[in-house]
């Protein structure tokens, strides 16, 4: 089945066909970027996952290598879900989750790992350890690093039996034998009722502790979203153990779909990837691209530094080489711009930022600035409902910057240099639409826009 220019995406990662989720296995191995995810090569529904790989030598072009890892032993007949990477003695490890049900019906889980030498052909080792006491069958999505004292570490995200989420911690000398040393993060709160895709960041300043909570009640502007996404900052300790905490938990995207991200270190830069997105199953059977035998994608590759006490994430920059011709100019009071194509990179700077601002985007989308309360608004139409919703941040520092990745169906929005960031699917039909109005007010400011090249294959 054919992609429509309408909808189809040209510089983020996309399954070739069928559904993607979860990034997994982020690594750089022998000269070559890795990021595998979640992917179900023969149908658009959550089921018969194995694991899709894409490689890069400059994290900006992809070519797709096809499956990975996908179910063939008794601990992962049923899936093969989501996990990390680390790479360790010129050898690829890739740890997951091994998905089973039985015939009794009852459904197991085993963190598994499997080894290449060449980062094409993988070796499956098998579950590492025995299922935690005390925790249900949902325990996933193994993330592994070493430290500077030669340990490596795996934290596993888990559901207690009392049915609220929670982190445990693993301690190995050799990727082979692990111990358990409980929870990551020492809590009694009900947080959620399954931590799912944890991480670990780490800082000269600080420690980070990613993770994405399902079932976080709504809270005024925060959890607007099915399932969340964000972070507490902290010490790890010499045990393993986390000290952070829990109230302090900020979401990393304040769009509408960015879910279960995954970073990794290259070049000493912390680099991450997230999924757009985790909807609900009624949203997600109604995208239009399901009709056309696929299914979301990936964000683009995030550059994370720690700065005032927050996470900043920034496009990293060798996405400028996607740049092709560009137009610059001033902002005016009240304007219509045409974006240059379907793939486009937009650039707002301002130098007098006296009132509001709003930009609507191919008349599917809205940027709304309110200088009084220092608050970005966006908004959406949602392809379900045909109703407007949105997603809103109170901003730490007055409006400077916006960067902004456009395609056909996708917008990433950077503010003030990744202070905050707004990530989106939108489905227009009409791909000659490509009007964009800024109304600026009395504020000042500079606009570039540039044409960008397709960069997936």
């Amino acid at each position: 089945m054919n992609r429509s220019d309408a909808y189809n995406l040209k510089y983020h990662i996309t399954p070739p066909y069928g559904l993607l989720n979860d990034p997994n296995g982020l690594a750089f191995f022998k000269g070559q970027y890795h990021v595998f995810h979640q992917w179900n090569p023969s149908g658009t529904e959550h089921r018969n996952k194995c694991w899709g790989h894409a490689v890069s030598s400059d994290l900006v072009h992809w070519h797709r290598k096809g499956i990975a890892l996908e179910p063939s032993e008794w601990y992962d007949k049923d899936g093969i879900y989501s996990g990390g990477g680390a790479v360790h003695n010129d050898k690829l490890y890739l740890f997951y989750t091994g998905n089973v049900v039985r015939a009794d019906g009852v459904k197991e889980s085993y963190q598994c790992a499997a080894v290449s030498e060449d980062g094409e052909s993988f070796y499956k080792i098998g579950p590492l350890f025995e299922h935690p006491t005390g925790y249900t069958r949902h325990v996933r999505d193994p993330k592994v690093w070493k430290d500077q004292r030669g340990n490596w570490w795996l934290i596993v995200g888990a559901q207690r039996e009392d049915l609220t989420g929670d982190t445990l911690v693993y301690k190995s000398e050799d990727l082979s034998s692990w111990t358990c040393l409980g929870s990551f993060l020492e809590h009694d709160d009900a947080f959620g009722y399954m931590w799912e895709c944890p991480d670990v960041l780490q800082f000269p300043e600080n420690d980070v502790f990613v993770f994405s909570p399902q079932g976080l009640s709504e809270a005024g502007e925060n959890y607007k979203n099915p399932n969340q996404s964000g972070y507490i900052s902290g010490k790890i300790t010499e045990t393993g153990k986390f000290e952070g905490k829990l109230s302090e938990f900020k979401e990393l995207d304040r769009g509408f779909d960015f879910y279960a991200p995954q970073s990794f270190e290259a070049g000493g830069r912390i680099i991450m990837f997230g999924w757009m997105s985790a909807m609900t199953e009624e949203v997600e059977r109604a995208v239009p691209t399901v009709q056309e035998g696929w299914i979301h994608a990936l964000t683009l590759p995030r550059e994370i530094e720690w700065t005032d006490g927050v996470l900043v994430q920034k496009p990293l920059r060798e996405l400028q080489s996607l740049r092709l011709d560009g137009i610059q100019g001033d902002i005016q009071q009240n304007d219509v711009w045409l974006l240059p194509s379907l793939q486009a990179e937009l650039l707002i700077r301002f130098s007098k930022l006296a009132g509001n601002f709003r930009m609507v985007v191919r008349d599917a989308a809205q940027i709304e600035y309110d200088r009084e309360h220092n608050s970005l608004t966006v908004w959406r139409t949602n392809w379900l409902t045909n109703e407007q919703e949105y997603r809103k941040a109170v901003l730490t520092h007055k409006l400077s910057q916006l960067q902004i990745f456009i395609e056909s169906s996708s917008i990433e929005i950077f503010v003030n240099q990744g202070e905050e960031v707004f990530s989106l699917r939108y489905f227009l039909e009409d791909g000659e639409q490509r009007n964009l109005l800024l109304e600026a007010g009395d504020n000042e400011g500079e606009l570039s826009m540039y044409r960008l090249q397709e960069c997936v294959e």
